[in-house]
């Protein structure tokens, strides 16, 4: 091709001789507009601005809210009505079905004026019943007032039936056999006696009666409807009577049958001493203020009052539905931003325990149903701690359903409201799908429940995540738990039904935060984070391979090597006290299994005598127990490290440090072999509490200058 310059040449030939090329164009070619630029303002230069000053700057531009629709409902409304301040509806489902048509472009409010709303059935929020589109469906109470959905109906027209005996009947809808009732906001107890346990003896049918008082049972009509309460160590388990013949109570069945297999259970108590038997609901055990029965035959219910109480003015609530409230949509659907403020919650009873199945409490909701396999031919003799056909069933715990429900559902919110006098959990979030009557369980997914008081419950206050492996290691990420807030809320007067349940429990979830709650008067723990006893974290858990329980020799009993959705739980600054009123396992706070990033910090603990401050029991790894105050409680550090175990390890690479604690002591292996340290840690004398500590005690506890962050 020849040299470089012959080629530039024979380039600059080609060039000027296209069509068009000229190498000096016309000045026509080329023009010069005249544009006038106005200069720049004297010191147009911008202060170099950093740090705070900088960031001061910063402006983030946020979508105008659109005005949003208001729908007005009251009790003394009409649903004929549109929903305007002149015309209000009258009930919550007419308001539902008007949301449906305006929510898609646009928020829209619901204002409940005070009053009553009983529902004829409950209210169930599917995805249409949410924001559309990044807007906002809300739910509130009017300014001032106090709207209650209910789920019962009032008691009135009573008599007195038994002069001697003080005891009032009313009339009541045939058919209608609640497990509650409530006078004057009080939950009133079923007729109940408390029974020696050494006045039976136990068997896979039933209870023999070896005391000759007790036989007049055999007398006592409607046998069927009579339950048989028995509490343990942890536990607190019913089941149902099908009849009673000379000195043999024969029990309804599976229920009975389960509630004598696995743990502490009613024939075989952890510890008899602390053991309770109670039998329950017969007009023949009705002899105490306060108590009630009612005869579903006769639509009949009788009550004796307590001391003061005017049934001529008396408010008596009976509840007809099992839950009130259900948000649900879909996994690949979910119902979004959906939020409910100032609202009260109240009236529900959970019926199930009263059937064949009974309650056979494994702990904190959880419970075994239906007929097992391969249940053990001498169950009280070879499977009172564990056994094989129970191990088999871990996996298919069920879980009691939550009076107000929520699964499959981001973004949701309840605030500034109450639950109150409700037959169950109160509300329960993310649980498994048997606890849901939408059949959705799980996918519970930002939900924050702050500044509400939860009281007079018969069950729990609150329940966050499942118990089953999809709880645990979800096989889709949309059914995870995750991001549950639960802050500045009073919980007292829990548990009064269901004595085994926890104020606040989370079984499987990722970074939930329980902060500034005050939580009191609880016959079992006051918050509970963690579950599955360590069998579900990486590599499974040694204590479980045993030729006893012989939990991974079952079938589903999987041993994973990837961790469970528990991590990044966090319990700070709450107030836990008066709590463990009635069971010796447990503690004030509690922790199960593994948790990456756990935090226990900044809690004040206090007046639990005989019981434990914080517990960290089997698996529980990887937590920071941090400058909590614990006062008046037998141990107040409880670290279950299965000592029997050693040398295999389950808790472990724990730290407690800084905290501060009086009248408890410190129990379990805390050692270098473990990796659980204890550092800096202060024993207080007498009443000389460190700075440090009052600090952290006066910050504990419901924050009333934290304004909502919604």
């Amino acid at each position: 091709m020849g040299s470089y310059a012959a080629r530039l040449g024979l380039l600059a030939l080609l060039l000027t001789s296209a069509p068009g090329w000229s190498q000096t164009p016309s000045t026509a070619d080329r023009p010069t507009p005249d544009l006038s630029v106005p200069g720049l303002p004297p010191g147009h230069q911008p202060e170099r601005l950093y740090g705070e000053k900088l960031l001061a700057t910063i402006k983030i531009p946020q979508r105008p809210p659109s005005p949003p629709v208001v729908l007005w409902v009251s009790p003394t409304g009409s649903d004929t009505g549109d929903g305007s301040p002149a015309h209000p509806f009258a009930t919550p489902a007419r308001a539902q079905a008007a949301v449906r048509d305006l929510n898609r472009d646009r928020d829209v409010i619901v204002r409940l004026a005070g009053g009553v709303y009983r529902l004829a059935e409950p209210l169930r929020f599917s995805a249409s019943d949410g924001g559309q589109a990044g807007h906002l469906v809300r739910w509130e109470a009017a300014d001032g007032a106090k709207p209650v959905i209910s789920g019962g109906d009032r008691v009135t027209g009573w008599r007195l039936a038994d002069p001697a005996k003080g005891i009032w009947a009313a009339d009541i809808p045939r058919g209608v056999d609640p497990r509650q009732i409530w006078v004057n906001d009080r939950l009133a107890r079923r007729a109940t006696l408390e029974v020696g346990r050494q006045a039976f003896r136990f068997h896979d049918w039933g209870m023999e009666i070896v005391d000759p008082a007790w036989r007049g049972l055999a007398d006592v009509p409607d046998q069927k409807r009579i339950e048989v309460e028995g509490t343990g160590w942890f536990t607190d388990r019913h089941a149902m009577v099908e009849r009673i013949e000379g000195d043999r109570i024969v029990m309804q069945q599976p229920g009975w049958r389960n509630n004598i297999i696995g743990y502490d259970t009613i024939a075989r108590p952890v510890s008899e001493a602390s053991a309770r038997l109670f039998l329950v609901n017969a007009l023949a055990f009705l002899r105490e203020p306060g108590q009630w029965y009612a005869d579903p035959a006769a639509g009949r219910l009788y009550y004796k009052p307590r001391a003061g109480e005017d049934l001529g003015t008396a408010s008596v609530v009976l509840p007809r539905l099992s839950m009130l409230i259900s948000i649900a949509g879909t996994y690949d659907t979910p119902v979004k931003d959906l939020q409910f403020k100032g609202v009260s919650f109240q009236h529900t009873s959970w019926l199930e325990p009263s059937g064949p199945q009974g309650y056979a409490s494994q702990q904190s909701g959880a419970f075994l149903a239906g007929p097992l396999p391969d249940y053990p031919q001498e169950p009280m003799r070879d499977c009172s701690w564990g056994c094989w056909a129970f191990e088999a069933a871990r996996n298919h715990w069920r879980q009691q359903p939550a009076a107000i429900q929520v699964a499959a559902a981001t973004r949701i919110l309840f605030e500034g409201g109450e639950f109150a006098h409700l037959g169950q959990v109160a509300l329960g979030i993310g649980n498994n799908a048997d606890a849901n009557d939408s059949g959705i369980g799980l996918g519970a997914i930002a939900v924050e429940v702050s500044r509400n008081l939860f009281t007079d419950l018969s069950g729990g206050a609150i329940m966050v995540g499942g118990v089953t492996p999809d709880a645990h290691h979800p096989p889709r990420p949309e059914m995870g738990v995750r991001d549950i807030l639960i802050r500045n809320n009073r919980i007292r007067t829990v548990s009064q039904d269901y004595r085994e349940q926890a104020a606040i429990l989370v079984t499987y979830a990722t970074a939930p935060v329980i902060l500034h709650n005050d939580v009191s008067d609880t016959p079992y723990d006051g918050i509970d984070v963690g579950w599955g006893w360590g069998v579900n974290d990486p590599g499974g858990s040694s204590a479980y391979r045993t030729r006893e329980r012989g939990y991974y020799d079952q079938p589903g009993n999987l041993v994973y090597d990837t961790p469970t959705i528990l991590r990044d739980a966090v319990i700070f600054g709450n107030r836990v006290h008066s709590v463990k009123q009635w069971y010796g396992d447990g503690g004030a706070i509690y922790h199960l299994s593994a948790d990456p990033g756990g935090l226990i910090a900044e809690n004040y603990i206090y007046d639990v005598p005989g019981g434990i401050g914080i517990y960290l029991d089997e698996g529980s790894r990887y937590l920071t127990v941090r400058n909590n105050v614990v006062d008046r409680v037998d141990v107040w550090l409880n670290v279950n490290t299965l000592d029997f175990n050693l040398p295999r390890r389950t808790a472990m690479d724990d730290l407690a440090t800084g905290n501060w604690f009086r009248d408890g002591r410190a129990r379990g292996t805390l050692t270098d072999y473990l990796n659980n340290r204890m550092v800096d840690n202060v024993e207080v004398k007498g009443d000389a509490w460190p700075v440090g500590a009052r600090a952290v005690m006066e910050r504990s506890g419901i924050q009333q200058d934290d304004a909502p962050r919604r």
